[in-house]
C-alpha cells in the first residue's frame, strides 16, 4: 500500500505487481530520517507505436464485434474498472499503475484510415471506449480520439461511444453532423447520484451532476444518448436504479442499460480493499450479494453470466429495470446505426473517374 499522502485523488492505494511478474516492489522505511516527504504520485504518459488499431471480438455478451482504444490505462481511477487487469500484460500493476502510468497510441488515426481502406473490410458499428475511456483527461492535449473521429466521419462509419469524460462535448462539431446522418450514438455511465460516493469511487471522473449536463448537451445537439447504470453495485448503489434512470431520462437520454459490478482477476482484491477503507459497514453485504449471484464465487467469467449474474437477486434487479424503463418511456435497445453510407473517401494517388 502506497502512503496516502502521495495518492490523493487516486482510486486505489495498492500497486501490487501484475499476475505475470515474478517480483514485486514495496515501499519500506529504511530507518534513515527524512527531511522531506516523498512527492505526490504523478501521471506519466508513454507512447506506443501500435501495429493495428481495430480489435475484433466474438463475445455474445457484447452488441459489437469491433472496437478501437486510443489509450491503455485510465486516469479517471475508477476502483471497480474491469479493464484494470489488462495492465498486467504490459508488466505493470492493475492498481496505481493503471491510473498513473498511461499508454497513448499516437498513430491510431493513421492506422484506422489504413484498415478501413482495405478491400476486405466490411462495415459494422465501431465501438469506442470499450476498455478505457477515450475522453480521459490526457485526450485534451493528445487529441488521439478526435483524430479517430475525423477518420470515421470521413468514411461515414457507424460509431458507438462509451464515456464519462466531458471532453466529448468538444467534439460536437463532428458528432452532431454524424448523428444527423444516423451514424453515431453515445453511452454515458452514471453509477450514482451521490457526489461524495462518486468522488471516493471514481476520483477523477466528472461528478454525477456534470454527467447529466453532458447528456443534456449531447442530446441538445441531436446526438442520441444511452444512460448506462453501470456498474450497479449490490448493497451500495442498487437502491438508486430507478432514480438513475429517471435522471438520465430527464436529461434527454432515450435509451438505458445496466450491468452488474464485475470483479475479474486483480479487481476483486482492489475492490475489497476499497470497501474496507471506505464502506466497512456495507462490505460484507456487498460481497455476499455478489457471491450469491455467481454461485459462491466473487466473479463468474462465463458468457451469459458475467454481466448480470444469476439467481433471485439478479432477477429482481432485471425486473426493476424492465418496469422502470417501461414507466419512464425509455428503450432498452437502441435504434440501429446506418451502415449503408460507408464509403472510402478520395485519397491522394487515387485514379480519377472518367465520368
Amino acid at each position: 500500500m502506497v502512503d496516502q499522502s502521495r495518492i490523493r485523488g487516486r482510486g486505489t492505494a495498492s500497486n501490487d505487481a501484475g499476475r505475470f511478474e515474478r517480483f514485486t516492489t514495496l515501499e519500506t522505511d529504511d530507518g534513515w530520517p527524512q527531511d522531506d516527504d516523498l512527492p505526490p504520485l504523478r501521471t506519466e504518459v508513454r507512447e506506443e507505436v501500435a501495429r493495428s488499431i481495430i480489435s475484433y471480438n466474438r463475445s455474445p455478451d457484447l452488441p459489437f464485434d469491433r472496437s478501437i482504444n486510443p489509450y491503455r490505462g485510465c486516469e479517471h481511477g475508477c476502483v471497480y474498472c474491469f479493464a484494470r487487469p489488462s495492465h498486467a500484460y504490459l508488466g505493470l500493476s492493475p492498481g496505481l499503475d493503471f491510473e498513473t502510468r498511461l499508454i497513448a497510441r499516437p498513430n491510431a488515426a493513421d492506422l484506422l484510415r489504413q484498415e478501413l481502406s482495405t478491400r476486405k473490410y466490411r462495415v459494422a458499428t465501431m465501438a469506442l471506449g470499450t476498455n478505457t475511456d477515450p475522453y480521459q483527461p490526457i485526450e485534451k492535449t493528445r487529441l488521439i480520439t478526435r483524430g479517430c473521429l475525423e477518420v470515421l466521419r470521413d468514411f461515414n462509419h457507424p460509431l458507438a461511444i462509451v464515456t464519462k469524460g466531458v471532453l466529448i462535448e468538444r467534439d460536437l462539431d463532428i458528432l452532431a453532423p454524424m448523428a444527423a446522418l444516423g451514424l453515431v450514438r453515445v453511452g454515458i455511465s452514471l453509477t450514482t447520484l451521490d457526489a461524495k460516493l462518486s468522488r471516493r469511487m471514481e476520483p477523477r471522473a466528472p461528478s454525477p451532476k456534470r454527467r447529466l449536463q453532458m447528456i443534456e448537451r449531447l442530446t441538445g445537439a441531436g446526438v442520441p444518448v444511452r444512460v448506462m447504470t453501470s456498474p450497479l453495485i449490490p448493497g451500495l448503489t442498487d437502491n438508486e436504479l430507478e432514480r438513475l434512470l429517471e435522471a438520465g431520462r430527464d436529461a434527454g437520454a432515450d435509451t438505458a442499460s445496466w450491468i452488474m459490478l464485475r470483479l475479474p482477476r486483480e479487481v476483486s482484491v482492489l475492490w475489497k480493499d476499497w470497501l474496507v477503507q471506505h464502506e466497512p459497514a456495507r462490505a460484507e453485504k456487498v460481497m455476499s450479494r455478489l457471491r450469491e449471484m455467481h454461485g459462491g464465487r466473487e466473479y463468474d467469467p462465463r458468457w451469459g453470466h458475467r454481466m448480470r449474474g444469476e439467481g433471485e437477486y439478479a432477477e429482481v434487479i432485471a425486473q426493476r429495470f424492465k418496469l422502470a424503463v417501461k414507466r419512464l418511456g425509455l428503450r432498452a435497445d437502441a435504434h440501429p446505426l446506418r451502415a449503408d453510407l460507408f464509403a472510402k473517401p478520395p485519397q491522394a494517388g487515387d485514379q480519377l473517374s472518367l465520368l
